[in-house]
């Protein structure tokens, strides 16, 4: 039976992936073995050759390469780079850099196909997302294979997929990289409508380089900064787990003081590519015919409230769902045909998880035609720009021959 197994697993890869500017972690669902790559590529001078990580530092150093670094940042600013006279767009670079990563656990596990795919960014940026799907599509992986998901996000999957008393409470995370010292918090609780996780992650103005630990009354300052930021998030709540990731975090011998006050009535967790394995926790539940998360998340990326425009059916009013709290932004849009009916607006209402503050957002129709009763056909569509913008159109799609369809249209955009 193992045996079937191993092989099973070999035949198609489900991959998790941590892509920071600095850095790129990756592993596969179920597998210990993990890769830590800088996020650098280098194009070998005078050929066609393109390496990545530490061979890109090497060919670098010796002058035989050009090298890029900070991809991601490149992405989201929609950048180029000019290589020997060849300008390249940010999306071409990741691309290249993806593929030589991919191969490091194709080569270790003898495997070419990649079932499920998620990638874990810290900040989830629409042009970082588009670039992402045009790699997926250059590397002949389907989009409905990638995922894309916050770090915050990946902590939930991690957090969530340990054992319950893990996250019977409050779950607190430390990240310290070279990109900086960052704080998350999840909570999950019961509801009417069954369970949600919520989760936070920010920047601390704390934040410190780790170059700094390399003497000691660097790494003395270090650890004050970490009791401080410790005292000041953990000290009046109760935590079930507190985690710590990152490569400051991959020896502790420098923060005695930030480890005893960890460790006094909490259980600690060292895990130094979470995001990554977060990230391959959620790329498999894609394989499964029925999760094994049941809950709303509730995070970055993640909307906070559930959208709903109310209409008649049947004599009877509804409520018509236009995107739930917990839904993916970039992919929560949609568009119903509606006929309007003694109104000359439009009503969405707003529903977060604290139900008192739900609102309704009134959308006047400027400039539709004057029309009798229940003649007018309305075009509605929704989606996001980000997490906490909505974009609202609203069309005129006529009635019939007897009230041809208008340009008359509507476009908003809403503060959720």
């Amino acid at each position: 039976m193992t045996g079937l197994k191993e092989m099973e697993k070999m035949e198609e890869l489900v991959i998790g992936i941590d892509l920071c500017d600095t850095y790129t972690k990756i592993c596969c669902f179920e597998e210990e073995k993990a890769w830590t790559v800088p996020t650098v590529i280098c194009k070998k001078k005078e050929t066609d050759q393109w390496f990545v990580g530490k061979e890109a530092y090497g060919l670098m150093l010796t002058g035989t390469g050009v090298m890029v670094d900070k991809l991601v940042s490149l992405a989201s600013k929609g950048g180029t780079a000019t290589i020997e006279g060849v300008c390249y767009s940010a999306g071409e670079l990741l691309e290249r850099f993806l593929e030589k990563v991919l191969e490091f656990p194709k080569r270790e596990y003898g495997a070419e196909k990649i079932a499920q795919l998620a990638v874990a960014l810290s900040r989830v940026d629409s042009a970082v997302i588009d670039a992402l799907l045009k790699c997926a599509d250059a590397l002949k992986l389907p989009r409905q294979r990638l995922h894309i998901i916050s770090h915050t996000e990946g902590f939930v999957y991690y957090a969530m997929s340990q054992k319950k008393e893990v996250w019977a409470t409050q779950v607190g995370l430390f990240d310290l990289s070279d990109e900086g010292l960052f704080y998350y918090e999840l909570k999950a609780q019961r509801g009417i409508r069954g369970m949600v996780v919520q989760a936070e992650g920010r920047p601390m103005e704390e934040s410190f380089n780790l170059d700094i630990l390399e003497n000691a009354s660097g790494a003395r300052m270090a650890d004050r900064i970490l009791c401080s930021c410790g005292e000041r998030l953990l000290q009046k709540k109760l935590f079930s787990a507190v985690f710590l990731t990152g490569k400051g975090f991959e020896k502790l011998d420098w923060a005695d003081n930030f480890r005893k006050f960890l460790c006094s009535k909490r259980k600690v967790y060292g895990e130094s590519e979470l995001f990554a394995r977060g990230a391959a926790y959620y790329a498999a539940d894609f394989k499964r015919p029925k999760t094994a998360y049941p809950f709303a998340c509730i995070c970055e990326g993640r909307l906070k409230a559930t959208v709903a425009m109310a209409v008649r059916q049947k004599e009877r009013e509804i409520q018509l769902v236009m995107a739930s709290a917990g839904d993916s932004w970039y992919d929560a849009r949609s568009s119903v045909e509606v006929i309007a009916e003694g109104q000359d607006y439009v009503d969405l209402t707003i529903t977060p998880l604290d139900v008192k503050k739900k609102r309704t957002v009134r959308i006047p129709l400027e400039g539709f035609p004057d029309r009798p009763d229940r003649t007018t056909r309305l075009g509605v569509s929704v989606g996001f720009l980000d997490e906490n913008t909505m974009a609202v159109a609203i069309e005129d799609k006529g009635f019939g021959e007897l009230f041809p369809a208008t340009d008359a249209v509507v476009r908003r955009e809403v503060r959720m």
